[in-house]
């Protein structure tokens, strides 16, 4: 799925999110005066990013020295927050700002200004004076409320996991490496999206119609290219196929020619190439400030502070997943394979890599007679929003309104402002969505923190704002977009991250929305996926494009069991990308590997499928950076949501009871209390097993949804 950006975990500063009450408090945009991007007065060109930074920089050094009288342990808890809330006004958006926007001015100072704010944010973590604050009020719990005393604990682990408790030297040397990981991870982004990788194709013609979009005619083979010809071998009209994930993805699936599809899986494989380099410094960089910490591996220092609390737990719970899911998805890779051998004619004939979505999209075309155009024509995007509304409508009683965005608020004329209002609260916050595809944009789709919830006064809340970024294609005009339903799960899926922070109520940013132990974050998101499935749900908002149609339950029901033909298989690939994650952040071998032989041996270790050749499809694993360590967290979350939705939603998934449940036992808290309580309270025990000190999820509910069996539970 997709990636959660919520800002980098390493320090307390960034679990926090945008900028004081003082910026866009107004609920609705009467105003028509002229603002910054986001409501921010400062960002009215790209210049203000400067001055961003510098008025953040003069705040929190009032803070700090405030701080330094060693106020109440109150007082500290919350102007702690408050340089965490003021940090990340200019952290979040320019995270969001260099990912989106089309003005490559406002990209290059969002740039410099995540960059001068990495820097400062290594000198808070390494003062002093604010560390001995934090203790101060740790020690001090009994006089504060819970959740500052969770808070006060949390900024403790959080300055610590920076370095602050050790030697002077030892700590020169953690910020070092902080500063060289950071700037890593920027490489390893920047490399993929300069090399995408492309395969030139001769004759144009082997290019079936329905990937004529993706293609660029060129006259003669360029040179050192991968290339097909005629067979004549007279040089004729060829045409490039860029493989960047969304391209390749289509080929692969819409190619007939088997050659291609091997070209193309090869090619959009094994780029880029310069990131095989970079991922090793990375993990170097990574295990070396492990061991500072007094830990044995990257995975160790980056697990042992969520419910997991070990990589060894993490892999026992992957192993035992991997045991489950094995033997159904050993029976569907025989399935796919025979079907393969029917279709050519060739017996003997093996399964490949690349035959996997063209045959797979094939059998369930043919089982369920499903065609994509008739499914994506029950979808239109702006009914799509309109389910959205169905949803927090339904379950919490609030709506969305469509507000006007001021003068240089957005950063693109497609994105639109909503606001979520409740009939007895009022605002609940706000939403930004920027749904469709363009040049330059962030690639994937994800979930950006704007500002967090907290608690300014007894009077007074700031309003948490998100946006949600998707990719996806728009015809010449953009009320006429249709969506494929995977691409519906994927909108439900970031929604759900949306409304963990729209509806969370903390003291505290800190806590604020998705800011919960990681391998919690993403049971909302998968929980949501479970809407876009439901007849009882779509019925209420997918209507034909041009008949106004309801979507008929018949098709709703083929598209289910089109989804549950291959459930193993994609199953056991989460399995693997989770193995690859723990492996290549765990202990280093003895004698060290290169990457590309590590991950060839896990795939054909967890997976039914061979190794390509050549091949490094993990060079392109953007989670490796964000996720650290922390991928098996997506297993965590689908069976956290298998437990709730049985337990809770199934029978009546958009009652106000199920909406109030969810809200007021799990997404308002946020992070704010113990993500075991969260989920037992949320749906009773049975949700979650304790094992050697650490945490795992119950299977049972997933298991029974997939019909696997032979877990051990």
């Amino acid at each position: 799925m997709s990636l959660l950006i919520k800002g980098t975990r390493a320090s307390f500063h960034l679990r926090s999110s945008f900028i004081s009450s003082r910026f866009l408090r107004t609920s609705a945009a009467t105003e028509t005066k002229q603002t910054g991007l986001y409501g921010i007065d400062h960002l009215k060109n790209p210049k203000g990013f400067q001055r961003l930074v510098d008025d953040a920089i003069e705040r929190v050094g009032d803070l700090m020295n405030f701080i330094s009288r060693m106020p109440s342990s109150a007082e500290i808890i919350r102007a702690m927050d408050e340089i965490s809330d003021t940090v990340c006004s200019v952290v979040d958006s320019a995270e969001l700002c260099r990912h989106t926007h089309s003005n490559r001015n406002f990209i290059e100072e969002a740039n410099k200004a995540a960059l001068r704010m990495d820097e400062y944010l290594h000198y808070l973590n390494t003062n002093h004076i604010l560390y001995k604050a934090v203790l101060k009020a740790e020690l001090e719990g009994n006089v504060i409320t819970k959740e500052a005393q969770r808070a006060a604990s949390y900024l403790r682990l959080d300055f610590e996991k920076g370095g602050i408790h050790l030697s002077a030297e030892k700590l020169k040397r953690v910020n070092e490496l902080n500063m060289n990981i950071s700037h890593l991870c920027r490489e390893f982004n920047k490399n993929i999206m300069a090399d995408p990788g492309y395969v030139d194709i001769y004759p144009a013609t082997r290019i079936p119609k329905c990937l004529h979009h993706l293609v660029k005619p060129i006259d003669l083979p360029a040179s050192g290219s991968s290339q097909m010809r005629s067979r004549e071998g007279v040089e004729e009209k060829g045409c490039r196929l860029v493989t960047d994930p969304g391209s390749l993805s289509s080929i692969l699936q819409w190619a007939s020619d088997a050659e291609i599809r091997r070209m193309a899986y090869a090619k959009g494989n094994s780029v880029p190439h310069a990131n095989l380099g970079v991922l090793d410094k990375l993990m170097a960089a990574r295990h070396e400030l492990a061991q500072i910490m007094g830990c044995k591996s990257y995975a160790e220092f980056s697990v042992r502070t969520n419910m997991a609390s070990s990589p060894e737990i993490v892999t026992a719970f992957l192993l035992e997943m991997s045991k489950v899911v094995r033997p159904k998805a050993d029976e569907e890779f025989e399935a796919i394979r025979n079907f393969k051998r029917e279709q050519t004619g060739r017996i003997f004939e093996d399964l490949e890599p690349w035959d996997e979505t063209y045959f797979t999209a094939m059998m369930k075309a043919r089982t369920y007679s499903l065609e994509s155009s008739v499914v994506s024509s029950y979808f239109p995007l702006t009914q799509c929003i309109e389910g959205l509304k169905v949803l927090v409508e339904s379950l919490f009683g609030a709506t969305f309104h469509r507000i006007s965005l001021m003068p240089g608020e957005s950063w693109h004329p497609d994105v639109i402002k909503l606001s979520l209002q409740h009939p007895d609260e009022g605002d609940l916050g706000f939403l930004y969505l920027d749904l469709y595809k363009r040049k330059g944009k962030y690639p994937g789709c994800a979930h950006f923190a704007i500002k967090g919830g907290r608690r300014i006064s007894e009077a007074e809340y700031q309003l948490p704002i998100v946006a949600l970024v998707c990719n996806f294609s728009s015809a010449l005009d953009p009320s006429t977009a249709k969506l494929n339903h995977w691409e519906v799960e994927t909108l439900f899926h970031e929604f759900g991250h949306a409304l963990h922070s729209l509806l969370s109520r903390t003291d505290y940013q800190h806590f604020s929305g998705t800011r919960v132990a990681l391998d919690l974050a993403e049971t909302p998101s998968n929980l949501f996926e479970y809407y876009a499935w439901d007849y009882r749900v779509l019925k209420r908002f997918a209507r034909h494009y041009s008949t106004g149609e309801i979507i008929p339950e018949k098709l709703v029901e083929s598209m289910k069991g089109a989804k549950r033909m291959f459930a193993a298989t994609e199953l056991q690939r989460q399995v693997f990308y989770a193995m690859i994650d723990q492996k290549l952040f765990g202990e280093p071998s003895s004698p060290s590997r290169d990457t590309i032989s590590v991950v060839a041996d896990l795939k054909e270790q967890y997976t039914s499928w061979k190794h390509v050749e050549g091949t490094h499809w993990h060079t392109r694993f953007s989670h490796l950076l964000n996720y650290g360590a922390g991928y098996y967290s997506y297993l965590y979350a689908k069976c956290f949501a298998a437990t709730i939705w049985k337990k809770l939603c199934e029978e009546d998934p958009l009652s106000p009871a199920t909406g109030a449940a969810l809200r007021t036992k799990f997404l308002q808290h946020g992070g704010a209390m113990e993500p075991v309580d969260l989920l037992n309270n949320l749906v009773g025990k049975g949700i979650v097993r304790h094992c050697n000190g650490g945490v795992i999820p119950d299977i049972t509910a997933l298991c029974e949804e997939m019909k696997l069996h032979g877990s051990e539970q």
